[in-house]
């Protein structure tokens, strides 16, 4: 028997290995993956007034602070049973699309792009952002941008780019003023020239990589997403959908409060990682995937003029449901091009300069779940509170956490599609890291306890042996 171990695995957010056994003749038979971080939130937070948890949990991540943010605070205002203004409502929405496309820019341009432009194959020295920018300067110059202007829209809402104090229980703490609309206006013609050129640019080599679209993660699983009333793609509201890998609509709008009649959660031994599974199918057979690729499965349409005739186009070239985990790029791409036109159309709307932003109340309900898609996937926050409105109880269900199954099935095909133990080559591991950078992982996000957590201290010696190992 010999053991491969990936460790750190590259250009991901947050730490984590892969394990990858062979038998005597070098083939794979089994892979783990290992999320080697712990954080914790749902304990520390515990006494904490309510209204503060938006501010707290925003701390999870540096990357998307606005999606826990967002989230966090529709738990409280279900604690205080209020609906928050419409305006703030829609300035929500647009900080959420800032957020999204930042996120999904830093995915695609930053961490996938050595692999894309310059082959799974190509020399690692090279195979990273600096290789980008010195080989394709115009694309890395064009996804700085498209980051900035995700960035600079959260700044000119909110004031701040990451953790801003701005989203509070019961709306947002101040309107938007005109000169800040004028100059997200001014900037949304080049984001979304950037978008549409970014497509075209992925679209002419997309089949480039038709070997790994066949084995990155393409085994048949559910797909969760939110849906709002017309079937189209929601980030912010809306219901959750889960489909089968059929397409067939096996729960529909799912609301916040109920979300544990159908989302259950499982440790596993070697993983900080929770393992949320649909509770229909049970553990571990129902692996369900959430993100881009499983939003995009779910609706019928995104809502928006460009992103309507891409999704059409993505959905033509690939079937009415798309499988194959690689095409995560390609939904996140169709994703920022439909955020830049959602911007657009609420910083048009004449309601978005209301001064009424903000809904005031106490606890009138003792138990509060919030619900939003960050980039990654479907985020949940479940709130317990005493009657002074302190946190006694928290959960925390993250994207990447929802994927877990999936990631872990997927970098299995993989393996045991590529690695031969006669020659270890790094274009095999690469391709086992690359399938887990297709559902850009939030590790730092995802690392939350429920019941007894698995733990696993081993006692290594000056030459790295295993000198002890103790488990809980």
């Amino acid at each position: 028997m010999k053991t491969i171990v990936i460790d750190p695995v590259t250009r991901i957010e947050g730490h984590s290995k892969i394990t990858i056994h062979l038998d005597d003749k070098g083939k794979v038979t089994d892979t783990l993956f290992h999320v080697t971080q712990f954080r914790g939130f749902e304990k520390f937070c515990e006494g904490r007034p309510f209204y503060e948890m938006p501010s707290i949990t925003s701390r999870i991540c540096g990357i998307c602070p606005i999606s826990h943010l967002l989230t966090s605070a529709k738990a409280c205002e279900a604690i205080m049973g209020v609906r928050i203004p419409p305006t703030a409502v829609k300035l929500r929405g647009i900080m959420h699309c800032g957020q999204v496309i930042q996120s999904h820019a830093l995915s695609f341009f930053h961490l996938s792009a050595p692999d894309l432009l310059m082959g799974f194959d190509s020399d690692p020295a090279r195979r990273n952002v600096i290789g980008v920018i010195q080989d394709h300067p115009q694309i890395a110059r064009e996804g700085i941008t498209l980051r900035k202007f995700g960035q600079q829209a959260i700044e000119g809402l909110a004031k701040e780019r990451i953790h801003p104090s701005w989203t509070v229980p019961g709306g947002v703490n101040a309107p938007l003023d005109p000169a800040g609309r004028d100059r997200m206006l001014a900037a949304l013609p080049e984001a979304k020239a950037i978008a549409l050129r970014t497509l075209s640019l992925f679209k002419g080599i997309v089949d480039k990589f038709s070997e790994e679209a066949l084995v990155f993660g393409n085994a048949p699983t559910m797909y969760a997403g939110l849906v709002d009333e017309d079937d189209s793609l929601e980030l912010y509201d809306g219901g959750l959908r889960f489909v089968d890998a059929a397409g067939e609509v096996a729960v529909d709008r799912m609301q916040a409060r109920d979300y544990a009649k159908y989302i259950g959660e499982a440790t596993v031994p070697h993983s900080f990682l929770k393992a949320p599974y649909f509770k229909h199918v049970g553990f571990p057979e129902g692996v369900f995937r959430v993100g881009p690729l499983a939003r995009l499965n779910v609706v019928a349409r995104c809502g928006t003029q460009l992103a309507d005739a891409e999704f059409a186009e993505y959905h033509q070239r690939f079937g009415k449901v798309v499988q194959s985990s690689f095409h995560y790029h390609y939904a996140r791409l169709i994703e920022i091009l439909h955020c830049i036109e959602k911007m657009e159309g609420l910083l048009n709307d004449p309601d978005i300069l209301g001064r009424h932003v903000r809904a005031h109340a106490g606890v009138n309900e003792l138990e509060g779940v919030g619900m939003a898609e960050a980039p990654r996937g479907t985020l949940v926050h479940h709130y317990k509170v005493n009657e002074d409105g302190a946190i006694v109880w928290a959960n925390l269900i993250i994207a990447t956490g929802n994927n877990n199954l999936a990631i872990s099935r997927s970098i299995n095909q993989v393996a045991k599609h590529y690695v031969r133990g006669s020659k270890i080559e790094d274009g095999m591991l690469n391709r086992v890291q690359a399938v887990l950078r297709a559902y850009d992982p939030c590790l730092s996000c995802s690392t939350h306890a429920v019941g007894q957590y698995p733990v696993e201290i081993s006692l290594l010696d000056a030459g790295g042996d295993v000198l002890d190992t103790v488990r809980n």
